[in-house]
């Protein structure tokens, strides 16, 4: 199916606060932004999709692919949300997913509070039978208690089990006979096990994971379901393909079975974006900056490849402090996330000092200016207070805003309490938000050995280009790329992404004690997993096969990622790839200490089309200005006269010096003023420090 030939591909991501649909036909793009239904978030994408498809003048039926991305596991587990869940484990170990690693994410808090586990105890099973680490059967299943506990799933009306033993990484039979009597003595029930979600060590992030698999799992089927038959019903036959947490697609059928691998799948789409965007520009060190309507995400891409992990946190409930969060142990596309979107709200604390976030105002009932019935003031309400947003323009004017709402919010919730008028309420509520951001990037920087002056930063998302300048000031940044579609970013992110999947287990091994028929076993069975999944999408291209060790000295905590070559491995081939590694993160390898690899992974990802350089493009010409307004300046510490441009008159080489505003139907972006922007072939604006600026 295509439209005069071209393909017609469709990106649709669900957000806190907004769903956007990106369709492109061929190198043409139209997109849209709608307030996301939380009783039904698949109604959303069918207005957006409708709504894309008229302004393109297609057909529904010429749409060939639709991939999809969504915060709606993320927020299930974030709000209690999900199946009514039973989690049956070995016997001794019912209380891991509640005692935890011990850990104190806050040193000194004697008060501290530990997150609630995701199952309560009374809802924690055990049935005795034990494999041990080397995989070997130590004792003998207990049958009889996993039929006992799958009649009382039956009985008491459990949606959904977890099922997850010690050591079942390696060996899985456990687990495999355990579903079998729950399946057949608990028809309809929903099954996670450990072995299939995570099959890696650490017993706490596995059980944690396959628990939240488990709590989201009959959730997203349905979801999933009803959006399949529903753009089915419109006329949308195509195809629906998924967004994982890694950045690759997937099945829709493999979504349902895994959805915990969905968690991040918004933001590694546009964590992908910003890769590609850098790719095409030749930038190797690049700051992705996405802030939408809840969150925002900073994730650093060096080489055009964004920073991936194996764990994560979802729910942090203590400040963001990592520790204080549910562990999920998947393939991730790393970076840190806080709650800082236009709809965080401000209020004032016990100090009499202003705070942001993380709660939101999301889309029901909106910031106060959205006249929705929201009555506290968000951070969408002191940007138009500030006059960075146009009232009457907001979403392509699908939105009408109201100032007036905006500065009775600030005066009720922040102005009357530290004796402000709105406008410096506003002010406070802006710093505020944007040294949040300011400083999450610091702390990931520092964390990763990074100095950010040298980075360039990729904003996208419906708020981010409102605050990028700010942010880039603050940080010391002087180039600052805001691509075309920015604020429908994460879905076109969607549309960059490869088919492709990976594939981990624990699987210990001493390298003193190297194996070489194992480790090809291990690794074989590991490319088998991986490339099945991708071939679900990505059925006649070449798939690029990706190996990594997980290695550390003996005696050590955490093991670091090690890249694997395509050649027959063997012991010392090993030892010289992690000292390699090694050397490059801490100085100096251990030399006499023996090494072990505790986890193994391979990804299968479909090879990209090559991406066309963009040289850039030095101002020629002033960009047509369409008025003025008065915008703060927090630099300037006051208003000023700033010129309002429409992106959409803007050409190759018009430049727009600050303070201004580009507005666009998603999106505005604003210039501060010490910086000028320039519009690239491709599309981007290229926001400069104006001093270095060529």
């Amino acid at each position: 199916m295509t439209h005069d030939g071209k393909p017609v591909r469709l990106g649709v991501d669900i957000g806190g606060t907004f769903t956007d649909v990106a369709m492109e036909i061929g190198e043409e793009l139209f997109s849209t932004k709608l307030l996301t239904n939380y009783s039904a978030p698949e109604q959303a994408i069918l207005d957006g999709v409708l709504r894309v498809a008229k302004n393109a003048g297609i057909e529904l039926g010429a749409i060939d692919i639709v991939i999809h991305g969504t915060t709606l596991a993320t927020n299930a587990l974030i709000e209690r949300r999900g199946a009514k869940t039973a989690f049956l484990t070995s016997k001794g170990f019912r209380d891991v997913i509640e005692m935890r690693t011990e850990n104190r994410f806050e040193q000194y808090d004697l008060n501290i509070v530990l997150p609630a586990p995701l199952i309560a105890r009374d809802a924690r099973f055990i049935a005795a039978g034990r494999i041990g680490a080397s995989g070997r059967e130590l004792e003998a299943l207990d049958e009889a208690a996993v039929m006992t506990f799958a009649k009382h799933v039956a009985a008491e009306g459990y949606e959904s089990v977890a099922i997850g033993f010690m050591h079942s990484y390696v060996n899985p039979a456990h687990e495999i006979r355990a579903r079998d009597i729950v399946a057949e003595n608990a028809p309809g029930v929903s099954i996670s096990i450990s072995s299939e979600v995570s099959p890696q060590m650490r017993e706490f992030e596995r059980f944690n994971t396959v628990c939240s698999n488990a709590f989201v799992k009959p959730l997203m089927e349905s979801y999933l379901n009803r959006l399949v038959d529903s753009l089915h019903g419109i006329g949308a036959t195509c195809p629906v393909f998924m967004i994982h947490s890694g950045g690759g697609l997937i099945s829709v059928e493999t979504a349902a079975a895994f959805p915990v691998r969905l968690l991040e799948s918004g933001p590694a789409g546009g964590a992908i974006y910003a890769a590609d965007v850098a790719a095409r520009h030749g930038l190797r060190k690049i700051l992705s900056y996405d802030m939408g309507g809840t969150t925002a995400k900073i994730c650093l891409i060096e080489d055009f490849s964004p920073k991936t992990a194996r764990t994560f946190e979802v729910a942090r409930n203590y400040r963001f402090k990592k520790g204080s969060g549910m562990p999920i142990s998947i393939p991730v596309i790393e970076m840190v996330e806080i709650g800082a979107g236009g709809g965080s709200l401000a209020h004032v604390d016990g100090m009499r000092q202003i705070r942001v976030g993380p709660e939101s105002a999301g889309s029901e009932p909106g910031p106060a200016c959205y006249g929705r019935g929201g009555n506290r003031p968000a951070v969408t309400d002191a940007d138009l207070v500030l006059g960075k947003l146009d009232p009457d323009n907001f979403a392509g004017g699908d939105i009408a805003l109201s100032a007036e709402s905006s500065e009775h919010a600030l005066l009720a919730e922040v102005g009357n309490r530290l004796a402000m008028d709105a406008r410096h309420a506003a002010v406070g509520v802006i710093e505020m938000v944007d040294e949040n951001m300011t400083a999450a990037a610091r702390v990931h920087a520092v964390e990763n050995g990074k100095e950010l002056g040298e980075f360039t930063m990729i904003a996208y998302g419906g708020a981010a280009p409102l605050h990028a300048n700010r942010l880039c000031e603050k940080l010391g940044i002087d180039a600052l790329l805001v691509p075309p579609g920015a604020g429908v970013g994460s879905a076109i992110g969607f549309l960059r992404a490869p088919f492709g999947y990976e594939a981990v287990r624990g699987a210990y091994l001493r390298l003193s004690q190297f194996d070489k028929g194992w480790v090809s076993d291990v690794l074989e069975g590991l490319e088998r997993e991986a490339v099945a999944v991708a071939r679900a999408g990505a059925r006649d291209a070449e798939l690029l096969i990706e190996r990594k060790a997980f290695m550390r000295y003996v005696g050590q905590g955490w093991e670091i990622p090690v890249g694997l070559p395509g050649t027959a491995l063997d012991a010392m081939g090993l030892r010289s790839a992690f000292e390699t590694e090694y050397r490059r993160l801490f100085g100096q390898p251990l030399e006499t200490l023996d090494v072990e690899v505790m986890n193994w992974s391979v990804k299968a990802e479909s090879v990209s089309a090559p991406r066309q350089p963009v040289e850039r493009v030095a101002a020629k010409h002033e960009a047509p200005s369409v008025g003025k307004r008065q915008i703060f300046d927090a630099r300037e510490a006051g208003f000023l006269d700033a010129q309002i441009v429409e992106r959409a008159d803007m050409r190759t080489g018009s430049m727009v010096n600050g303070p201004a505003a580009i507005v666009e139907a998603e999106t505005t972006t604003i210039v501060t003023a010490g910086y000028a922007a320039t519009l690239q072939a491709d599309g981007c604006l290229l926001v400069q420090r104006k001093e270095t600026a060529q």
